[in-house]
């Protein structure tokens, strides 16, 4: 491609982000594809000869815009904003144009002096103390922009290591450096972003997570007693990472409290993160926010969220900007040069040597928008995210999680965290709309961010509506599977019953289901008939001995069988108690076991059924006949009650 293409080509790329920018309510926020799409759409390998320029950009919106999470979507409220202005992407465009790269002064003059003046520009826009600016008089502080705001923090924290290293090593210089650095410990709240824990595994230090209180904030007190708590273990506080809007709740930590408390740490470097709600505080309203900062050694915020600035473009400022390169320099002698005491070399400030020309487009853009236009739309943004929290409020089946400084929303459907996945699922998929979670407190949240740069109230408005109807889809859904499952349930519990009544009834007819020691004992199966024992055989009666009655004619299992068993399942009944006697109500009849039963009836054995024969009138009198056996005579005495 020649320039002339070049050209031709270049005027319809930028109708080609105009038109995609100005129709992107027309997509889907979020693709419907599966990983692994793109493989099975392209070559397993590269062109050998060149294509045509028309098929390439068929492919961008055939195959790749499929795949695309629209960020810019007026639908799309996940995460934090992702900034995008055409004036950034002109600047982008120029910078890459140029193509230098920018690791020192030398390397490219004009690369290096923009970024430490735009730096100091919003360094001051936001209310930076004057130490962190480079070009005030006085200031050994600067700024300086690195691609994210993990990136700053894990070089401030390599920073503070090298100086914590350096001041152990000087105390004992006979300690070998590996087993100082297994001494040293950070500090940061369990709301903090991940790259803290990223940037401690990257540093080997031991890293202790906090608990902050109610409100997600980190209190200073709490860092104040863990950090006592490690020394006293022999281990050496070094560092503490806040967070001023975290990514969770947007909540703010305690600045001014955690400052004031390490002014008892001396060494201890203080960083302050805020990658979001740092960009806000150019507007003179909420600079409040911003209390506490003249404790902190860094600060941090990413233009690229909300100052309209595309990726990659986060700022850090330093009170002591030689404590940091300190940590930092290798310096070969192909990269000196004879300006290298007089000019700042950006090489020394972050990890990677190589530096593309990032100022130009955060020039571009606080030129084209002025500190006026970015505070207006911040300013926007905010009224936005309290039209939201005014529409959830209004729904007494929803709560907000979070206090609502800023642009993010945390809210919630009053009920399981469960319920709230089942919410967040069915709106993402439906690809209407875009939120993420979060948990704070323990309890599952959805995310709300205003993010896109022309976004109005009917924006707010259609996605609360949508918010809504899938709600209400949900909870009624929720509601029937509730009726539907408390039915199945009370249908097991009737059949439950049913069946334990039916066992009753069976237990009664037949003892041998209900223990098996009766059928062990030879128990006769019960008669549900309960014959006579006097027969009458023409004038006289006559009444029915052992061998006249069949096997059916007991009174009650229960009675049979407590009366004629001595053992059940080998435990011995009545073994030492004197022969009390038997209460059965059913019957208003005490029973008593004559001694001699016990005596004769064998070896340790109780008198089988078989052998011996219970029979009678249930009436005032009960008379048992005695068995007509070897076995002795059983009494029964009766007594009413």
């Amino acid at each position: 491609m020649d320039s002339t293409e070049f050209r031709k080509r270049g005027m319809e790329m930028v109708e080609y982000i105009c038109n995609y920018l100005e129709t992107l309510n027309n997509r889907r926020v979020t693709p419907s594809v599966e990983p692994g799409y793109l493989r099975h759409l392209l070559p397993s390998e590269a062109p050998v000869e060149p294509e045509n320029w028309d098929d390439i950009m068929n492919d961008v919106e055939e195959k790749i815009m499929p795949g695309v999470t629209h960020w810019q979507h007026p639908r799309f409220h996940a995460y934090f904003p992702a900034g995008n202005s055409f004036p950034s992407i002109l600047g982008d465009m120029l910078g890459d144009g140029i193509g230098c790269i920018g690791f020192s002064w030398a390397a490219s003059p004009a690369c290096t002096e923009l970024e430490t003046i735009v730096l100091d520009w919003l360094g001051k826009a936001i209310g930076l103390p004057d130490h962190f600016l480079a070009l005030k008089e006085g200031s050994t502080g600067g700024g300086v922009i690195q691609t994210s705001a993990s990136e700053c923090i894990l070089v401030t924290m390599l920073a503070a290591r090298a100086q914590a290293l350096k001041r152990l090593k000087s105390q004992h210089p006979f300690v070998e450096e590996g087993h100082l650095l297994s001494k040293l410990i950070a500090y940061c709240s369990k709301e903090a972003h991940s790259c803290v824990e990223k940037a401690a595994m990257i540093c080997f230090v031991k890293l202790r997570i906090l608990e902050p209180d109610d409100n997600a904030s980190l209190r200073g007190q709490t860092v104040a007693e863990a950090m006592e708590e490690d020394e006293l273990q022999g281990l050496v506080p070094f560092f503490v990472s806040t967070t001023l809007g975290t990514t969770g709740s947007c909540a703010f930590d305690n600045l001014p409290e955690i400052g004031k408390q390490l002014q008892k740490f001396p060494y201890v470097w203080l960083h302050v993160d805020a990658a979001y709600a740092g960009n806000s505080f150019i507007c003179p309203e909420l600079k409040p926010l911003l209390k506490g900062i003249e404790y902190a050694d860094s600060f941090n915020t990413n233009p690229n969220k909300w100052l309209l600035t595309n990726f990659d473009c986060s700022t850090l400022w330093v009170r002591d900007r030689i404590r940091l390169t300190s940590a930092l320099v290798v310096d070969p002698l192909y990269l000196k040069h004879g300006y290298s005491d007089a000019a700042i070399d950006y090489r020394h400030w972050g990890v990677p040597l190589s530096r593309r020309f990032r100022s130009l487009k955060l020039w571009f853009v606080l030129r084209s928008y002025g500190i006026s236009g970015l505070q207006h739309y911040i300013r926007h943004h905010i009224k936005l995210a309290r039209l939201f929290e005014e529409l959830v409020l209004k729904d007494n089946r929803f709560e907000i999680c979070n206090e609502v400084k800023l642009g993010l929303v945390c809210f919630r459907l009053k009920g399981t965290d469960k319920l709230n996945e089942k919410l967040l699922s069915i709106i993402n998929e439906s690809g209407k709309l875009h939120m993420v979670p979060a948990s704070v407190n323990e309890r599952y949240i959805i995310r709300f961010c205003a993010v896109a740069q022309n976004a109005t109230a009917e924006d707010i408005e259609y996605a609360w509506d949508t918010i809504v109807d899938f709600a209400n889809e949900l909870l009624e859904k929720e509601q029937h599977d509730e009726i539907s499952e408390f039915a199945i349930i009370r249908k097991k519990q009737q059949d439950n019953l049913a069946q334990k009544r039916s066992f009753f009834v069976r237990m009664v007819s037949d003892p041998k289901i209900y223990n098996p020691a009766i059928n062990k004992a030879g128990t006769p199966k019960l008669s549900m008939e309960l014959p006579s024992p006097v027969v009458s055989r023409g004038s006289a009666p006559i009444i029915r001995t052992q061998s006249s009655v069949d096997h059916n004619s007991w009174i009650s299992w229960p009675l049979a069988f407590l009366f004629n068993s001595n053992s059940i399942g080998g435990s011995s009944i009545n073994s030492n108690s004197g022969n009390p006697p038997l209460r059965f109500r059913h019957l208003d009849t005490n029973v008593r076991p004559h001694s001699a039963s016990r005596r004769n009836s064998g070896a340790g054995s109780s008198p089988s059924p078989e052998n011996e024969f219970i029979t009678g009138n249930i009436s005032s009198n009960l008379n048992l006949i005695p068995n007509s056996s070897a076995h002795p005579t059983s009494t029964v005495q009766h007594q009413k009650q």
